[in-house]
């Protein structure tokens, strides 16, 4: 039976388990838009304030529930209201499908109303752009779009479909699709047993774990593995939550604003592990640190990772879930380590977590030093309204599942170093592209996929004013979503460099609003309020309504920093502690 390409976009859509698309209609999509209509009872569309904010959504969507986001955009400016969002995702590898329509196939290239070559614009920040040019190609295309955003490292696929193809029939066979072809990354024996020997031969192993960790969910056996060597963990960004904070070897974020205990450990490891992580400028620091001081073995399923910032001694290109089991099992049977012998040291180093298959692995100078590491990086709540102090209150009031979602900027970084996530997929924030404006239409992706639950946002005056349109998508949805807003009147994280870099020339950093942002919140139709003590913060918690967003405003000093921090390809000796 012959069916128009929209309904076959549709009923494809549907076929690869689709329920929830975001996206706003227009005249090049509008034959979409009707088939969607028909579809209603099947899936759910969330129309967002701007198509940039449905990108953000559907990213969040994608982290949270570990499906495919799925936004429909109309041709022109709808499909370039998408860009941000498109790049957002590529570089934090979220498995994303963007449709946009277009002007008919015969008008394409001819400067008609709203016609932009969209394709040509996204090929950079895409793993494949589609520009479908005959119906007949919809259906092998639309598979091959989901099947590429999730295969190796996921990533968006965008696909463009011409008002023409939109309403031109073909006969639709739901079982017609062919699986699209992808390489075998066959890991050879030989690497993984040479990296067990290396491992083997050092006495300060570190892990380091990135977003790939969280992608896989294998921090089970990284922790496995931290274990059996004595290797603390330090986290990317990307990597928070990938491994319990309350996890003995876990150290928190490493890098340019990590934790001071995650940072210094890992300038005085011999070895860095590293696993599915990009070694950027701002994770990894000064790279030719790493090829003087220290061994590197690196872990990715995108080969081209492997050697681009860092030169590893050893690297691995796979799937963590394949690699790491074979690695565990390499690393039991054949390192070699002397075993403490009194009952008194068994019993002592039991306690401390580090008993592997009944034998205990001696670098115990190496275990001191990370707990002497730790100890000078412990930070206890008290009562001053500080950062540290409103991220802690509300890390208190919510439990472990609570998704907390971020902006960009100092909350972003404050969030990072003190918020304690025990559970993968609750940490969600702008990593590669540190896109400002990302929290709020994120916040909506993440409570849908949640099933509309609870959802905290930490966000900026300067980040908050880009996108606060999407409180309107936020109440017209009656998502639970409890934003606390950190007021420095400042766009603090620039105003930081230029304290510290620029001899405090503040160039255009302050804000000088007058916005009165509680009752903005109330004039969307949500609750707003503004504290300035933790007693109030925690009345304002729980007071938060369950069937609207609720804003609560924290007025915070504009010169409060975010430290540690090490400049830009700087080393450990660079680092900025108060």
């Amino acid at each position: 039976m012959e069916y128009s390409g929209a309904e076959i976009l549709v009923k494809e859509l549907i076929r690869q388990g689709v329920d929830t698309v975001f996206g706003y209609p227009g005249g090049y999509v509008i034959n979409i838009y009707d088939e969607l209509y028909n579809s209603a009872d099947t899936i759910t569309h969330i129309l967002p304030a701007h198509e940039q904010g449905a990108a953000h959504a559907a990213d969040a969507y994608a982290r949270v529930s570990g499906k495919v986001g799925v936004v429909i955009a109309t041709g022109g400016p709808g499909a370039t209201n998408l860009i941000t969002g498109i790049a957002n995702a590529y570089l934090d590898s979220v498995p994303v499908v963007f449709i946009t329509g277009n002007v008919a196939i015969n008008m394409l290239g001819q400067d008609s109303f709203q016609d932009i070559d969209i394709a040509g614009v996204t090929l950079p920040i895409v793993k494949h752009s589609y520009v479908v040019r005959n119906v007949n190609q919809l259906q092998q295309i639309i598979c091959d779009a989901f099947k590429l955003a999730t295969t190796d490292r996921k990533g968006p696929v965008h696909i463009d479909i011409p008002k023409s193809i939109q309403l031109d029939k073909t006969d639709y066979y739901p079982t017609l699709c062919n699986d699209i072809e992808t390489p075998d990354m066959k890991t050879e024996f030989d690497e993984i047993e040479a990296a067990a020997d290396l491992i083997k031969s050092k006495k300060r192993p570190y892990i380091y774990c990135g977003g790939g960790v969280s992608a896989t969910d294998t921090g089970n056996l990284v922790m496995q593995l931290a274990q059996r060597i004595n290797a603390p963990i330090g986290l990317s960004m990307m990597g928070i939550g990938s491994i319990p904070s309350s996890f003995e070897l876990n150290l928190g974020m490493s890098g340019m604003h990590g934790r001071y205990a995650s940072v210094a450990a890992k300038s005085e490891a011999d070895l860095i592990i590293a696993l599915g992580v990009r070694f950027s400028d701002r994770a990894g620091g000064n790279a030719i640190e790493y090829a003087n001081n220290t061994a590197v073995i690196h872990i990715d399923i995108d080969a081209a990772e492997l050697g681009k910032n860092i030169k590893p001694d050893i690297s691995i290109n796979g799937d963590l879930k394949n690699i790491l089991p074979k690695l565990l099992n390499e690393v039991s049977a054949s390192r070699h380590c002397e075993c403490l012998k009194s009952s008194e040291e068994v019993k002592r180093s039991s306690a401390d977590g580090v008993v592997i298959h009944n034998s205990i692995v001696t670098n115990t100078m190496w275990l001191e030093r990370i707990n002497e590491l730790k100890e000078k990086d412990t930070f206890t709540p008290n009562d001053e309204f500080s950062p540290k102090n409103i991220i802690a209150c509300v890390n208190a009031h919510y439990n472990d599942d609570t998704v907390i979602t971020t902006d960009v900027g100092q909350h972003q970084m404050w969030v990072a170093q003190y918020y304690r996530f025990e559970k993968p997929r609750k940490f969600i924030s702008s990593g590669g592209l540190g896109a400002m404006g990302y929290g709020l239409g994120a916040s909506v992706g993440a409570s849908i996929a949640r099933g509309r639950k609870r959802i905290v946002l930490f966000t900026g005056d300067g980040s908050f004013g880009m996108n606060l349109t999407e409180m309107a998508t936020a109440v017209s949805q009656k998502l639970p979503i409890t934003i606390v807003l950190l007021n420095n009147n400042s766009l603090g994280m620039v105003r930081q460099l230029q304290t510290l870099f620029f001899d405090k020339r503040y160039s255009n950093t302050a804000l000088d609003r007058k916005t009165d942002f509680p009752a903005v919140a109330a004039a969307f139709g949500a609750k707003g309020f503004r504290v300035e003590s933790i007693a109030k913060l925690k009345a304002a918690l729980n007071d938060a309504p369950e069937d609207i967003p609720c804003l609560i405003e924290c007025k915070i000093g504009i010169d409060e920093k975010v430290l540690p921090m090490i400049p830009v390809g700087g080393i450990i000796d660079d680092i900025i502690l108060d």
